[in-house]
């Protein structure tokens, strides 16, 4: 099972696994999991997650089901947001 750093932002942080800290997670994805997996295992609405970053590339919604982890990796999630 490869080691990821999950990173929550803004009102997704509440989603955090326990052992979080300052808004990001060590956690251990399952071999295969993907993108939209991880999410539902920690019980993050995948309607809330706007923006999707893995590794500092984005994720489209159309590739979340597909896109599988490496040890080492990051992700990050962002909601939809609004200001002026």
């Amino acid at each position: 099972m490869p080691q990821i750093t999950i990173k929550l932002f803004a009102t997704l942080r509440h989603y955090m696994p326990e052992k979080g800290r300052n808004g990001e997670a060590p956690y251990e994805c399952p071999d295969g999991h993907t993108v939209n997996a991880v999410l539902r295992d920690l019980n993050v609405p995948l309607e809330k997650c706007h923006l999707v970053v893995l590794n500092g590339v984005f994720v489209p919604p159309q590739e979340r089901s597909t896109t599988t982890f490496t040890a080492g990796d990051t992700l990050a999630v962002w909601p939809p947001v609004a200001g002026g």
